[in-house]
């Protein structure tokens, strides 16, 4: 696979990225999505999940879409985040990715998408 011109797809929902501390138990409406993501570090729980999952009041940035990469990906791939990530960089475009096994997701703002779509195609990247 030739890492400069990627397969990706836009996911549907609208995301949300929370915050709690760091000792939270994770809670059981972050699990209920096909999408989501849980990491806890010594400062903080950190969650992405559909943010209509998430109850008022809180703490969360809204409004984000996901970017997928088809994959899966070879682990031996070198350069994948950086192709995205540099094409947006110059649009001045904020991502937060996320790996997994497989594959990565940009999560960009819901009024970026538009933008962040076009410059990754003109970068050479396929949406499907």
């Amino acid at each position: 696979m030739n890492h400069t011109n990627l397969t990706l797809s836009l996911l549907s929902d609208t995301f949300a990225i929370c915050r709690l501390e760091p000792e939270a138990g994770i809670p059981s409406w972050v699990l209920a999505g096909d999408f989501f993501s849980v990491t806890r570090t010594k400062e903080e729980l950190s969650l992405v999940c559909p943010q209509a999952m998430v109850p008022e009041g809180t703490h969360c940035e809204r409004d984000f879409r996901s970017i997928k990469v088809e994959g899966p990906l070879d682990f031996a791939l070198v350069g994948v985040l950086a192709s995205l990530t540099e094409a947006l960089a110059q649009e001045e475009i904020s991502i937060l990715a996320i790996s997994t096994f497989d594959t990565d997701y940009l999560l960009v703002k819901e009024a970026q998408v538009d933008r962040a779509v076009q410059k990754l195609s003109q970068a050479g990247h396929r949406f499907v």
